[in-house]
């Protein structure tokens, strides 16, 4: 079992259907990395180690296996909701929310055989680019210690790149679990809204609604296991199931040169840097020689600027929604103070923290516009490729939000611009695989983003997977 670390979840779940390990030694193992590994990385911060090895001995016991992660030890996000665990969001008021109920994703990983390790760390309230808490402590990145490794699921990717995990559950609404993914180089899927249930991903102890633009999805190392997750989690929850069902499209195209993709490389609304842009740019140049139809001009009939517009009122009416009244009467008087006709992120941001719900309908209007657009053009096109982040992974920044920059070219850049890149695609519920596409300059991994029409989640993780065989996909960082 030495070069377990990495395995594939897929791959782990076949060697226990053969018997050639248990899933009690497989368990173990990856405890025991965890114990070893983790105290610099500070992913798995909520154990469940003696549960995981009881699960994993009764998986052994099975005559026949349970599903297709059987047997498979993996770890979830801290925001998703595990019987007897705590469910903080990184809030230290929320140390002793404890669920006695497991959240859909969770059950559904379950039933399909996964024994749960425990909970990775995520961003304080889910709303950074970076991971640390005051209940949890601050995660770090395996490929650089001294810098992020994304979020808001940075446990998540963190453990994955660490080989403490084969097997991830994130949760995405501003590139949460896309960030992490390009930070960390691995693979992460944000699926199209509503075809994974968000129920018990909460601070709630009892079900609550979904929450606009926030999706559950899977992180791994590979493409293959973000298809087979996907497959275990998706489908209705437990109020729609009596009535509706879920058929995703397959992909039906088997050769990267069938394939028509538009490369989306930079954009002046948020800059990326050179490295970065070029990476996708050289992508769109393997393509091409294999045969593909590509273009680095086709765009959606949108104004990109104003699609990010919405995505911002959109993002700011969810996150400004538990708000006290003091706070609220304060965005009012700042967004009143705003300019209507200043389009800074900071003005848009202002304004969009105290939309009113009729204001809210304006920019749901204006989203459905969005998803016309993008379905037109996805008739025309399969894949859009495009950065996910301006930057390779930075130092630590526990600043205040308000004074962050990050430099992109050796220039400065508003820290949440990045947002851009995200919201792109997130506001028209669009599926967004991001997948590692090599290192930079620096040594860092640089991950992109491979977006799809709404549905065609399979099709763009299927794109992933035959990408990897000519770019290569997961590297291990050094020293894990």
């Amino acid at each position: 079992m030495q070069d377990f670390a990495f395995r594939s979840a897929s791959e782990i779940a076949d060697r226990i259907r053969r018997r050639e390990v248990s899933s009690r030694e497989a368990t173990d193992y990856f405890i025991e990395r965890i114990e070893r590994f983790d105290g610099a990385v500070n992913a798995v911060v909520v154990r469940d180690f003696d549960r995981a090895r009881d699960a994993a001995g009764e998986a052994d016991r099975c005559s026949a296996p349970a599903g297709p992660l059987h047997g498979v030890p993996m770890t979830v996000k801290e925001g998703y909701h595990v019987a007897g665990l705590p469910t903080t969001f990184g809030y230290p008021a929320l140390a002793d929310n404890t669920p006695d109920w497991d959240s859909d994703c969770v059950a559904r990983y379950k039933a399909a055989g996964a024994v749960l390790l425990g909970k990775t760390n995520m961003a304080f309230g889910g709303a950074d680019f970076q991971t640390y808490n005051e209940v949890y402590g601050t995660t770090n990145n395996p490929w650089d210690l001294q810098r992020i490794p994304g979020g808001s699921s940075g446990g998540s990717s963190a453990a994955l790149a660490a080989g403490l995990a084969p097997l991830e559950a994130g949760s995405d609404i501003g590139g949460s679990i896309r960030n992490p993914a390009h930070f960390c180089g691995v693979y992460g899927h944000k699926p199209t809204f509503g075809i994974v249930p968000q129920t018990g991903h909460s601070t709630m102890l009892s079900p609550g609604p979904a929450t606009d633009l926030v999706v559950c999805g899977p992180m791994a190392r590979c493409a293959e296991d973000l298809a087979l997750s996907l497959d275990v989690v998706a489908g209705p929850t437990g109020l729609d199931r009596a009535a509706w069902r879920l058929d995703l499209p397959r992909p039906k195209k088997t050769r990267l040169g069938d394939y028509r993709v538009a490369v989306w490389a930079d954009d002046d609304n948020a800059p990326v840097d050179r490295e970065i842009a070029a990476r996708a740019t050289s992508i769109g140049a393997t393509l091409v020689e294999l045969g593909a139809k590509v273009s680095d001009t086709a765009r959606p009939a949108i104004d990109a600027r104003r699609g990010y517009e919405t995505y911002l009122e959109l993002l700011h009416s969810v996150m400004a929604a538990g708000v006290d009244r003091e706070t609220y009467e304060k965005n009012q008087r700042h967004a009143a103070a705003t300019d209507p006709e200043d389009r800074s992120d900071r003005a848009v941001m202002s304004r969009a923290m105290v939309l009113s719900h009729a204001g809210w309908l304006g920019a749901n209007g204006r989203r459905e516009a969005l998803r016309h657009a993008w379905r037109e053009f996805f008739e025309d096109w399969d894949i859009l490729i495009c950065p996910q982040m301006a930057v390779t992974a930075f130092p630590h920044d526990h600043s205040p939000f308000n004074t962050r920059m990050v430099v992109v070219n050796g220039e400065q850049q508003p820290y949440f611009q990045q947002l851009f890149w995200a919201g792109l695609v997130t506001a028209p519920y669009l599926p967004s695989t991001v997948f590692p596409a090599g290192l930079s300059s620096e040594g860092l991994p640089i991950g992109l983003q491979a977006v799809g029409a709404a549905y065609h989640d399979h099709v763009t993780i299927d794109f992933t997977r035959l990408l990897a065989q000519e770019v290569g996909g997961f590297n291990a960082p050094p020293g894990f």
